[in-house]
């Protein structure tokens, strides 16, 4: 069953990294998974850059994904916030890691933001995800 109908607009840009619009059938679980930062199982921050730290919180997401019932696959929207004077590319590679070929990216926002509350994180990834019910 198709829950899931990915939109790119004929009069907008298109780009194979992300989708404009996913619209999601009343037929789905909707799963929020709060923003994960660069941690390991300890609480610990990893590595000192962008890289490390977007595939450790990918990492997470994936986890807690899975924790639900979902996976990776599921997810409709990304969120990704990146501390002011650090290199996007970095947290792109890392995505681009993590999503690999699969078809239909989710819709993604991308912001640089003054820090946060884990101190020496330099990223933070936060996802929604639809599951077929």
């Amino acid at each position: 069953m198709t829950i899931t109908t990915h939109i790119n607009p004929a009069t907008m840009h298109s780009n194979p990294a992300f989708t404009q619009v996913v619209r999601v059938s009343a037929a789905a679980d909707t799963i929020y998974v709060g923003g994960q930062n660069g941690v390991d199982s300890s609480g610990r921050v990893v590595g000192p850059g962008v890289a490390e730290q977007a595939r450790q919180a990918l990492a997470n997401l994936q986890t807690c994904l899975a924790a639900a019932g979902a996976s990776i696959e599921h997810v409709v929207k990304w969120t990704i916030l990146i501390r002011e004077g650090e290199p996007l590319g970095d947290g792109f590679a890392a995505f681009g890691e993590v999503w690999g070929g699969r078809p239909n990216p989710p819709a993604i926002t991308v912001a640089q933001v003054a820090g946060f509350a884990v101190p020496g994180a330099v990223c933070e990834i936060e996802a929604v995800a639809a599951v077929p019910v």
